[in-house]
């Protein structure tokens, strides 16, 4: 299951996996483009291992990579709660 995480201002959404049976979490980006259809890549929680890039650049990957990083310990934390409409305390 996916659960929503947060929406940026150029319509690019970011969402994550319960937490995994091998203790990962999968975050998926996806962002709306008007040729390609969509741009998406998944990392994963805690080894931020990048797998299935597709349209976007490093430079993008990069600021990716920073919003994970600032994120990862809430993001780890949802998918042992169900996302934030399950869990508590936020």
């Amino acid at each position: 299951m996916m659960y929503p995480y947060l929406t940026l201002d150029d319509e690019t959404e970011i969402v994550h996996s319960e937490l995994l049976d091998d203790n990962t979490v999968k975050v998926y980006i996806e962002k709306p483009d008007e040729n390609d259809g969509f741009h998406y890549a998944s990392c994963f929680l805690p080894k931020y291992e990048w797998k299935d890039i597709f349209g976007f650049s490093k430079d993008e990957i990069k600021t990716y990579q920073s919003i994970i990083e600032n994120n990862a310990h809430l993001i780890i934390e949802l998918s042992q709660n169900g996302g934030f409409d399950n869990a508590s305390n936020f």
